[in-house]
């Protein structure tokens, strides 16, 4: 399964959507997941991906980790992945 795809299953559970309603250009606001839901995401994500994400979810503008939409966040994610070598 691509980082995308697992992406896409991991926020439709915490959304409790159908991974179909979950696009690319989806944002976490349109799939109704709360700030503790983004804190949950970002530690499924760490955990099924096996890295550290650097997120802040005080301050989650200046954390390093765009989470503006599911596409940022897949980049995101391959760009650790890419440095974790």
């Amino acid at each position: 399964m691509s980082i995308q795809d697992q992406v896409i299953v991991i926020l439709a559970e915490q959304a409790v959507l159908e991974p179909s309603d979950v696009t690319l250009g989806s944002t976490l606001e349109d799939l109704g997941i709360d700030s503790m839901g983004v804190v949950e995401s970002i530690f499924a994500i760490e955990e099924a991906f096996d890295i550290s994400v650097p997120f802040n979810a005080n301050q989650p503008e200046t954390s390093g980790f765009d989470i503006s939409s599911v596409a940022s966040i897949v980049a995101g994610i391959e760009r650790l992945k890419a440095e974790q070598g």
